[in-house]
């Protein structure tokens, strides 16, 4: 069905504009099926970005178990998985439940925002749908490794950038150049206040000391090019401990051992390549195993990594700043309260690391959602006229 309408040029020249009206429901409903398609694309990105694999080769996806390649009757989002009870066809082992799980939450996140945008402006579903998708990637990626790959972030950045300017009404901006403006600062000041919020962070939290009333084992071992600290039964990876390269980790030493040579008493600082011991000074790339027995351990901390702050910007990029503060506020409530809930029911161990990344993404749907709304709403109660 069509309509159309008289317009009148400032040349006095009339125009006939004529605009295409979809039933809201059937916008809905190909948007759904358009997000399980898509969704099925945002589980390989899932896959392959934080292991460094290109996107596009192999173009087929595969097996994770058993590396065949999966014909596309196979792949077909929802059914397949649901057909093939949740097993790979050629090699019958289980297929993870995440995959299903984003094809669904895809399809049903994707019609949420073609209902939101409404029939009558269906091209302002491309950068909601793009948006949605990257919430989506970076949500089980952090969940997974703790990271958000640059793809993610960095180009977030860039498609809010390009979709400002090709459409102005995502922001309600009057033009491309103030449209495209308004993303700009959007990325700034979601890159700007969480960078503020790293620093200061490191400033006042950015050491962590655990005192033990005996001592405990700390055991540092390498393998090739990777290296493990273990202490008091808690594994860390010795490469987060050290994301900017400049760290410091300090035991108190009771007694211990270097590739089986017994070391004293004393203070041992490690470096992520050198720990001083006992007046001397070893280099962890010659050396295999370390094991102390410490009275005391100070790691450094950062409040989050500077993946999120890249987030935030891209989240910025696409929503405008109002949409920055509201989706910090949204995140750090929500991780509050997973927080204090953690901490109630005995789940928080001491080297535990919790991404704020998917706390990032919950705040930015809440906005695409009703957030314009909700930043109304407050601002009315707090300034009333």
């Amino acid at each position: 069905m069509t309509s159309a309408e008289l317009t009148r040029a400032e040349g006095g020249v009339e125009l006939v504009v004529v605009s295409l009206q979809i039933p809201l429901g059937v916008f809905c409903l190909v948007a759904a099926l358009a997000g399980a398609l898509v969704g099925s694309f945002l589980n390989v990105c899932i896959y392959r970005l934080p292991r460094g694999m290109s996107v596009r080769r192999p173009a087929r996806s595969f097996c994770p178990e058993c590396q065949q390649t999966i014909p596309w009757f196979h792949n077909i989002p929802v059914l397949s998985w649901l057909l093939l009870q949740g097993r790979c066809a050629a090699c019958g082992r289980p297929i993870v439940v995440r995959y299903v799980l984003v094809e669904l939450l895809t399809a049903v996140l994707f019609a949420c925002a073609a209902w939101k945008v409404g029939a009558h402006q269906p091209w302002l579903l491309l950068p909601h749908a793009t948006l949605i998708g990257l919430l989506i990637v970076a949500t089980f990626v952090d969940f997974e490794h703790l990271i958000i790959p640059d793809e993610i972030t960095w180009g977030g950045v860039a498609a809010g950038a390009v979709f400002a300017f090709l459409l102005p009404e995502l922001h309600g901006a009057a033009g491309r150049l103030m449209s495209l403006g308004c993303a700009l600062l959007g990325a700034g000041v979601g890159y700007g206040l969480l960078w503020a919020v790293v620093e200061l962070g490191r400033l006042v939290f950015g050491r962590r000391k655990f005192e033990f009333a005996s001592p405990v084992e700390a055991r540092w071992t390498r393998t090739n090019d990777t290296a493990v600290l273990v202490v008091d039964g808690e594994l860390l990876e010795w490469s987060e401990l050290f994301p900017r390269g400049t760290e410091n980790v300090v035991m108190e030493v009771v007694s211990g051992s270097v590739d089986g040579a017994p070391v004293g008493q004393g203070t041992a600082c490690w470096s992520f390549e050198m720990l001083e011991l006992s007046g001397r000074k070893l280099d962890l790339n010659a050396t295999d195993q370390v094991r102390l027995q410490v009275s005391s351990v100070v790691l450094p901390r950062e409040v989050m990594g500077f993946g999120d702050v890249k987030f935030l910007a891209a989240i910025g990029a696409f929503t405008g700043w109002k949409a920055v503060f509201f989706t910090v506020m949204a995140a750090s409530t929500a991780g509050a309260i997973f927080g204090v809930v953690s901490l109630l029911l005995g789940k928080r161990e001491w080297s535990t690391k919790i991404p704020f990344g998917p706390y990032l993404a919950l705040g930015a749907a809440l906005w695409l959602a009703a957030g314009r709304e909700l930043w109304d709403a407050y601002w009315g109660l707090l300034l009333p006229s």
